[in-house]
């Protein structure tokens, strides 16, 4: 069974070297023996395969001149560290190197390559076989280029574990451990790049892209990555297409159908050179231009991309590539290639022959060789410049210098790094393992490997915990996911002005280890746009709303096509293409534009502005006005209209409405908290005030009038300090209503934003409304109290009392108050104050004029009115007109009860009077009555009385046994002058003059 197992792997190791011949690997002999997988060609021919002979391996197309320059870092590499004294000496690492093709099926070939051998080797089987020509096991693999090669070689591998270190494979799911556990690589994974570009893409503004990835483990992760970083920042996709360098024309078609009809201008693609190919090469037909390209560093830098004729289409691409390196040497060595030298190299001959389209001697001029060149040079791919299926054979002598190659262009060694990396990464890997001390290894109780006998698994182990400083100073250690993180830079394709070669600008860089946000550098003045624009295109779905309107979503859109929508009132958006507008401050508002927030307009009732200046006059009127009338009657004050109007209450009544046309000035004006709190007070206690002294004055006098007897009871109540105590206690009430309420809830200066949007009310918010209708509601009620009297005594003597004209006023404060109250509860900000100034000028102005203006008419221009004469002549007509009406009441009573007792002989004073009704008056006016009967008729006879006052008493008596019993009452009149006016208020029947 061990023979026929022996057989069976001999037989498999054996067909794979016939796939793999000679000219087909590139093989050293070492104690350790490194693998490598490397694309030499860029693809395979298609071939059909109808199985009616044994099926041949497929021949590889295409030459990849930058594939053999990174075999030639591995080989370079290797003998670096042949020969370093220091690193893995007395042992020397050999190589088994292969061509994928670019292909998963040649990968898996080369791949089967290293597993046989390594299983040959476990078997042990140098005691069955005659095994001469014994290669060693491969320990490690370095490779392979494209994600999707890597992971089917991963898969493979990671079932014997042994450790493959890919040196461009960047797909983000070769980071899964429990898939690929032996795998490790030195470019950093597509995670980074794919956030980057959505970086860049934010850092353009721009919002409108479409995409293109590769049907394959590297295109899918990638592009998968990028549209999460893309929803992340509001980035739309229009478009979402899969390629393949094995995709038939009618796909490649449908393809560069969408992108001629989609308005993205920007194209962001994952995918490889090769597999890109076909698509560009049908856009260039078609000439679509104007596009932006967005490369990953896959193509960013593909010599079969990167062409002049394609410069036109693909001329504002923007692409990452890896951070470069420098490899000290390296220059020199691929100088030295040359296929007699390079022995160990199968793979030198067909370079040879591409560079310089010839062929060796030792070939067959119809070579594949020869046809591969041919192939890729019709399809504009090839490095030489032949039109002829035949070459020229080569001299061996060229010059390698001479002719221009992606192969010499060292000038960026960024795969090529990776690859001298991922030898030196495994190179320290051994070291660990050669240098390891029993005890301190990473095996089990601290074991070390045998250096002499490694195994690729205790390799995979030491890589995993590798650590070192490689050529540019740099730590390079795998993480958990056996990646390295590294950072990228940005390149821009410009068309070379001197050979008309397309090269690679570096315009920035992203560094993975900075912060978020600070990761980017984008230097926009080396970018040329189309190989000659600075502007910056332009590719988003809609145009960008300018500052002070909003992004509106449009239905069924995508959000990043919206309308501009202007902000509403109040709302701002000070940059552009703003999703949302910002509500103003409180005290702001937006302008014009909506772009700002300036200020909102404050109005209160303002000292300044017209209407403000116009109340202002009329309340500056209303105290000159009192005053003036305070100063007449100061003046005139021993005059008998000065008098007979109870002069100190008619002071302290000018007092109170100059108080009342200066409480209206504090609701001029910005309101304040102090403002708020005294204006409201002050008008109540003004206003109660003067209504309490018209109220005393005008129930005094009609308590004088209406008293048919007076008594001490009368003369105590009608006491001028009394009066007084009166007009206190009604204040007081008011105002304790008001400390209550200040106490409870004093009223304060408030900024009202609800009334208007633009505007801010500066108001003074009352506290309570109860307090202020109880306020208003106290003052009214002793209004209507005072209106009763005056309403009473409107018949009094007109020259005695102005009860008519004190009706008049309260009439007037009524109709003032009764207005006040709708227009208060419908207007709002400053015409509140407004309505309630004129309201308090209106009933000020009422007050003052009734009682006051008719007495200082008649002082100042009808001074002979102002006589004692004339008040006497009218308080004597007056209480004439009383008794007579008294009497003749009295006469009726006294009729009807002697009617009722049956007809009683003796007359009464009734029968008498009205038995000289027909004759003459039973009360004959006196002389000034009668006068002032004559005047109105227009007579001017004068009667004269001496100095003093006028009191009048009327008795009647009813005799009862002598012969006067026909007349019920008698009339007795007697007057008394006294010089004093402070008598006055001591006679038995006090008439002052209200």
């Amino acid at each position: 069974m061990t023979s026929y197992s022996c057989c069976l792997i001999l037989l498999l190791f054996s067909w794979n070297t016939a796939a793999y011949g000679p000219n087909q690997r590139a093989q050293k002999k070492g104690d350790i023996i490194l693998g490598g997988l490397f694309p030499i060609h860029f693809g395979v021919a298609a071939k059909d395969q109808d199985l009616k002979s044994r099926p041949e391996s497929v021949e590889c197309i295409r030459y990849n001149f930058r594939g053999f320059r990174w075999l030639q870092a591995m080989i370079f590499a290797i003998e670096e560290i042949n020969s370093s004294p220091t690193l893995l000496p007395n042992m020397t690492l050999g190589y088994r190197i292969f061509d994928t093709c670019n292909t998963v099926s040649k990968a898996l070939e080369a791949t089967l390559s290293f597993v046989a051998q390594n299983k040959i080797d476990s078997l042990n089987l140098d005691e069955f076989c005659n095994c001469s020509e014994h290669i060693p096991s491969t320990i490690a693999v370095v490779g392979a280029t494209g994600s999707g090669i890597s992971t089917a070689v991963a898969n493979l591998l990671g079932l014997f574990y042994i450790p493959q270190v890919s040196y461009a494979s960047s797909s983000r799911l070769l980071s899964n451990k429990n898939q690929f556990k032996s795998f490790l690589r030195t470019i950093p994974n597509d995670e980074h790049q794919a956030t980057a570009m959505a970086d860049i893409i934010e850092y353009f503004r721009w919002n409108w892209v479409g995409t293109i990835a590769a049907d394959d483990d590297y295109g899918r992760p990638g592009i998968e990555k990028f549209r999460e970083e893309a929803e992340e920042r509001d980035i739309c996709i229009d478009f979402s297409e899969l390629i393949s360098q094995y995709s038939d024309e009618e796909e490649i078609q449908q393809v560069v159908e969408v992108i001629q009809n989609s308005t993205a201008r920007v194209i962001v693609v994952f995918s490889s050179g090769p597999d890109l190919e076909p698509l560009i090469k049908e856009i260039v037909r078609r000439n679509i231009t104007g596009k932006i390209w967005l490369a990953s560093e896959a193509w960013a830098s593909s010599s079969l991309i990167a062409m002049p004729e394609f410069f036109r289409v693909i001329g504002s691409t923007i692409g990452f590539a890896l951070k470069a390196g420098q490899i000290p040497g390296f220059r020199e060595f691929l100088q030295k290639v040359h296929p007699k030298k390079s022995t160990n190299n199968g793979f030198a001959k067909e370079f040879w022959e591409e560079t310089f389209n010839c062929y060796l001697p030792d070939g067959s001029k119809n070579s594949p060789a020869s046809t591969s060149f041919h192939k890729g040079h019709e399809e504009g791919l090839g490095a030489g410049n032949g039109t002829s299926a035949f070459r020229p054979p080569c001299t061996g002598d060229e010059n390698i210098t001479s002719v221009e190659t992606p192969y010499m262009d060292y000038t960026h060694l960024r795969i090529s790094y990776n690859v001298y990396l991922a030898v030196y990464s495994i190179a320290h890997a051994l070291q660990d393992i050669y240098t390891c001390t029993p005890g301190k290894g990473l095996f089990t109780n601290g074991s070390c490997a045998d250096i002499k006998k490694v195994e690729a698994w205790q390799v995979l182990k030491h890589l995993r915990h590798l650590n070192f400083t490689n050529n540019m100073g740099e730590q390079v250690d795998f993480d958990e996911f056996g990646d390295l993180v590294g950072n990228y830079s940005i390149i821009n394709w410009h068309l070379s002005p001197e050979d008309g070669s397309v090269v690679f600008e570096e315009v920035g860089h992203y560094n993975v280890y900075a912060k978020k946000g600070e990761r980017l550098f984008i230097n926009e003045n080396k970018i040329l746009w189309g190989g000659f624009s600075k502007e910056v295109p332009f590719s988003n779905c809609s145009r960008d709303c300018l500052p002070g309107t909003r992004k509106g979503i449009i239905e069924g859109e995508p959000t990043c096509c919206f309308e501009c929508v202007d902000c509403p009132d109040g709302e701002y958006s000070d940059e552009t293409d703003a999703s949302a507008c910002d509500k103003c401050p409180e005290d702001y508002w937006s302008n014009e534009n909506h772009t700002s927030c300036i200020p909102k307009q404050i109005e209160f009732l303002a000292w300044t502005e017209p209407f403000g200046i116009a109340l202002t006059l009329f309340a500056v009127l209303g105290i000159f006005l009192t005053s003036f009338v305070l100063g007449v009657f100061t003046k005139f004050r021993n005059t008998p209209i000065v008098k007979a109007t109870n002069r100190e209450l008619s002071y302290l009544l000018l007092f109170s409405l100059l108080c009342c046309f200066s409480s209206s000035l504090f609701f001029i004006g910005e309101p304040q908290n102090w403002t708020c709190r005294l204006r409201q007070p002050a008008f109540g206690i003004s206003f109660v005030l003067c209504i309490s002294c018209i109220l005393v004055k005008t129930n005094r006098v009609l308590l004088v009038f209406e008293a048919k007897i007076p008594t001490s009871l009368h003369r105590k109540w009608w006491g001028l300090n009394l009066q007084f105590l009166l007009v206190f206690l009604c204040t007081f009430v008011q105002i304790v209503i008001c400390v209550i309420w200040l106490y409870t809830a004093p009223p304060s200066s408030y900024r009202n934003h609800e009334l208007e949007d633009e505007i801010i009310f500066i108001t003074c918010h009352e506290g309570s409304l109860m307090a202020l209708g109880f306020l208003i509601g106290y003052t009214c009620l002793l209004a209507a109290i005072c209106f009763f009297f005056a309403f009473k005594s409107r018949k009094l003597p007109e020259n005695f009392n102005e009860a008519k004209f004190i009706t008049f006023s309260m009439l007037i404060f009524f109709i003032v108050w009764i207005s006040f109250i709708p227009a208060y509860a419908s207007t709002y900000g400053k015409f509140v104050s407004a309505v309630e100034v004129i309201a308090i000028l209106a009933a000020s102005f009422g007050l003052l004029a009734c009682i006051f203006f008719n007495k200082v008419y008649i002082i100042l221009f009808k001074p002979s009115r102002n006589t004692i004469e004339e008040v006497r002549c009218s308080t004597a007509a007056h209480a004439f007109k009383v008794a007579a009406r008294a009497t003749l009441r009295r006469s009726n009573v006294s009729r009807k009860r002697s009617n009722s007792l049956g007809g009683s002989t003796g007359s009464t004073p009734s029968s008498s009077i009205s038995s000289k009704s027909n004759h003459e008056d039973p009360f004959p006016l006196p002389a000034c009555a009668e006068r002032q009967r004559q005047q109105q008729r227009g007579c001017k006879q004068k009667v004269s009385f001496g100095s003093g006052t006028v009191t009048l008493s009327l008795s009647f008596e009813e005799p009862q046994k002598n012969a006067m019993a026909n007349r019920n009452a008698k009339r007795r009149n007697s007057l008394e002058a006294q010089n004093s006016d402070d008598s006055l208020m001591r006679h038995r029947a006090l008439l002052p003059l209200q």
